[in-house]
């Protein structure tokens, strides 16, 4: 049995060459030449490995082959560790009873399982591999180009996988950020198996809210928290980036806005606990460039949303839908999306999170425990409340410009409640949070009013009646909303 422990990074495909010449310049790196590797994943038709966390594959390379199980394991930051059993096999054909009887779930009926396994994916890819080492410790640097396949459908494979053979696993973490400074690589989620299975529609479809409170450990110290938001933050990026490189085009706009709402709240994170540096602020910077399309984006999936029913009633309803779904192709969304990701700011902020997490659960750098997790948040919440206090006093009266110029301060102190909100009983904390977030659906559809106001005029359409109706309804609504909530007690008082 060997417990892998490995870095993966996914690149686009036009970088192999550069990517190639990158690895054989590093110091001490040692090529191994390329092979080419076809594997054959196995499973039930009731997926009972799978409900056990295994994975089954047999490996074919130069006529041999392997036959590997993995069994449960963790992911930390885009950091997998997994144990694994490998055996040689004469024939491309599973034999469960070969690998040994400790790995399988008491209620194991093997003999059953073994007769129920079929085969359900295929990868099959050209292996580089280089050794390189740093310090003390080995890396094995695997780069895979090839293809997963099911059902006659194929999904390509561009990774970059850092297996550590020996030593730290800091090693994984400063390969990682040497490759993405120079490269457009980002942290890969996601194994080939766990693609495989997506792929031949043996999985759960991927789903996210963004903004749902992050679970804190019972107990928890303040080093332990801000691992675990960190932690979460980044696999929920990661996942979002999945569901937004699978999404259709009509949903873009949404999971761009949640991918962006996951960033900042990573970078609230950060800035709370004293660590965000130049090349952070940097990084955080650059991705949000590539996002400002998100409020555009929103004002016109909102118009279009559920058969446009924004301007259901309006007379020239035909007319304002056609120009709004002209100007969200004209954002050209998927084409920005592609920008960011071939960016490298994107990938290396990636690891430097990364890598600030593994630095923080070493101990390399130190949270400083001045006060408990308890007064910690209570102290984060009453800041960022009273920034909003600040910004929204009740004896002023707002306009749709105010709410606007106030909605990116209004989303971070969401995101603080978001990061603590699972700290306080949730009857309070939720009846006090309602009416912010209705605020924040508000100066969405502001934003709308707006976009179609400016479209109308663009276009000589007779609608400023209308829209002026609309919008003093709307901020009728808001501002007693807002004055209501502005009495309420905050919930970590």
């Amino acid at each position: 049995m060997a417990a892998e422990i490995e870095l993966k990074l996914f690149f686009p495909e036009n970088e192999r060459e550069r990517l190639v010449s990158l690895l054989d310049s590093l110091p001490h790196s040692d090529p191994k030449g390329t092979k080419h590797l076809s594997n054959c994943y196995f499973d039930t038709p009731q997926l009972t490995l799978r409900h056990w966390d295994m994975g089954l594959r047999i490996r074919g390379c130069d006529g041999r082959f392997e036959q590997t199980i993995k069994t449960a394991g963790t992911v930390i930051g885009g950091v997998h560790s997994r144990p694994e059993y490998n055996i040689d096999i004469d024939q491309p054909k599973v034999n469960l009873s070969l690998f040994p009887q400790k790995i399988w779930p008491q209620e194991a009926e093997l003999a059953q399982v073994q007769q129920q396994l079929q085969p359900l994916f295929d990868t099959d890819f050209n292996r580089m591999t280089w050794h390189i080492y740093l310090d003390d410790s080995l890396v094995e640097v695997a780069l895979d180009v090839g293809t997963i396949s099911a059902h006659d459908i194929n999904e390509p494979i561009c990774e970059l996988e850092f297996e550590l053979l020996a030593g730290d696993t800091q090693a994984l973490l400063a390969l990682g950020l040497q490759v993405t400074a120079q490269i457009p690589a980002r942290l890969g989620h996601d194994s080939k198996a766990k693609r495989g299975y997506r792929l031949a529609a043996m999985a759960s479809p991927l789903s996210l809210e963004a903004l749902e409170f992050i679970e804190l450990p019972q107990k928890t110290t303040l080093k332990q928290t801000f691992i675990t938001l960190l932690s979460t933050g980044l696999e929920r990026w990661q996942l979002l980036e999945t569901m937004l490189l699978d999404a259709p085009d009509e949903q873009l706009p949404e999971l761009s806005y949640r991918l962006r709402a996951c960033v900042r709240l990573l970078r609230c994170t950060l800035s709370q606990f004293n660590l965000l540096d130049d090349e952070l602020t940097h990084g955080f910077d650059c991705i949000e460039s590539h996002l400002a399309f998100v409020e555009d984006g929103l004002s016109y999936s909102q118009i279009l949303d559920s058969q446009a029913a924004l301007i259901a009633k309006q007379p020239l309803q035909a007319d304002l839908a056609h120009w709004v779904a002209q100007g969200l192709t004209e954002l050209a969304i998927p084409n920005a999306i592609a920008l960011m990701l071939a960016d490298t700011c994107y990938g290396h902020l990636q690891m430097r999170l990364v890598s600030l997490l593994f630095d923080c659960r070493g101990g390399r750098i130190h949270v400083e425990p001045h006060l408990d997790v308890q007064q910690f948040a209570d102290k984060m919440q009453e800041a960022s409340w009273q920034r909003i206090v600040a910004l929204m006093p009740a004896e002023v009266d707002l306009d749709s410009d105010d709410y606007q110029s106030f909605a990116k301060a209004l989303d971070e102190s969401i995101f603080v409640g978001v990061a603590y909100g699972e700290l306080y009983p949730s009857k309070g904390r939720d009846l006090f949070r309602a009416p912010w977030r209705d605020l924040a659906i508000g100066i969405r559809t502001l934003a709308a009013y707006r976009r179609l106001s400016l479209i109308s005029q663009t276009h000589q359409l007779d609608i400023q009646d209308w829209l002026e109706n609309k919008e003093q309804s709307l901020l009728f609504a808001m501002e007693h909303s807002r004055r209501s909530a502005l009495k309420s007690q905050p919930y970590w008082r």
